[in-house]
């Protein structure tokens, strides 16, 4: 995998062989995305089991327990992640009269399975949001959401180059998403790599922006969805949503179906990651605080279903009202 943390400067490939190496990337952000840590997480699984020997299926199977609930809870907040391992245990729990090696082989199936149904949600999704996309259209974005946080093609991002590829001019205001700067970093980084307009902004010049009527939308990802709506993304999301509403700019959540988690009805049950205070004071390397300042840095903030104008999933574009929509494409 890419390690995003040395981007955009550096163009470095991980090769990972040890679950506690690939965990260690999972909260250092090397690899980061919620479908991006899903689909490592399913292959982590298979990596703490694959040097397992002998036949003792019990012993087996506990070591593929504690893998999975280690590598769960290295990033709670993305649903994704406990999604797709849930999945590898539920193979495995399938599997279990069949020999070790047996196993080892529908882990891996099914792991593989969780890559490829991701490439092609990406591109799924990618072409109901595009509908919403018209010739001109200028799009603000927050944080990375492109084929570095997915398997393949982006969620949010995804809409955007599909509606480049459909002949459509559309440019986009790219929120510098503090404090890590994933959209300076990683989404300015895919958006030029595409041949996409893109201007890089502070986050805190989204709002003069859209008071000057340069935005004609929004578009952003989602580490998990609750039933009702409330989505949680990454810090600062909701600010743009209010803008967004204040300045009547549509705003849009784009992301996988398998983001929504139906075990939760709102917004204020869904566990928010709080990242290290040096993320702020000595980001890249750097002091730009007091020592001993006290730093409250949530990695994610919760947008209440009301101020999103529409979802964007795979299986369509989805409307409000989101308690009632949502729920009509559970399998």
């Amino acid at each position: 995998m890419i390690d995003q943390t040395r981007l955009p400067l550096e163009l470095v490939y991980l090769d990972i062989d040890k679950v506690e190496v690939l965990g260690d990337a999972i909260k250092k952000l090397r690899v980061r995305g919620a479908p991006a840590i899903g689909i490592a997480g399913a292959f982590g699984v298979i990596l703490g089991v694959q040097h397992f020997r002998g036949e003792d299926k019990a012993a087996f199977l506990s070591l593929m327990r504690e893998t999975a609930d280690y590598l769960a809870g290295t990033r709670p907040t993305a649903v994704n992640l406990s999604w797709a391992i849930q999945r590898i245990k539920r193979v495995a729990e399938e599997c279990k009269d069949r020999s070790v090696a047996e196993i080892k082989n529908c882990l891996l199936k099914e792991a593989l399975t969780i890559w490829e149904e991701d490439r092609q949600t990406c591109r799924r999704l990618a072409q109901h949001g595009s509908q919403l996309i018209r010739d001109g259209f200028r799009i603000l974005t927050h944080c990375n959401t492109g084929a570095l946080a997915t398997a393949d093609y982006g969620t949010a991002l995804g809409v955007v180059f599909t509606a480049k590829e459909q002949g459509k001019k559309v440019s986009v205001f790219a929120d510098e998403t503090r404090p890590l700067l994933q959209g300076a970093r990683l989404n300015v980084w895919e958006l030029m790599n595409e041949g996409i307009d893109v201007t890089l902004i502070t986050d805190n010049t989204a709002a003069f922006v859209m008071q000057q009527k340069k935005v004609d939308c929004a578009i952003v990802g989602a580490d998990r969805i609750a039933a009702n709506g409330d989505t949680a993304n990454k810090i600062g999301t909701y600010g743009v949503a209010v803008l967004a509403e204040k300045h009547g700019v549509p705003f849009y959540v784009a992301a996988p179906y398998s983001t929504i988690d139906f075990n939760i009805r709102n917004g204020s049950q869904i566990p928010i990651e709080e990242r290290a205070a040096e993320e702020v004071t000595e980001g890249f390397g750097r002091r730009i605080a007091p020592p001993n300042t006290k730093v409250y840095s949530p990695a994610f903030d919760i947008t209440p279903h009301e101020l999103i104008t529409a979802i964007i999933t795979e299986h369509g574009v989805i409307e409000p009202p989101y308690d009632v929509n949502l729920k009509k494409h559970a399998s």
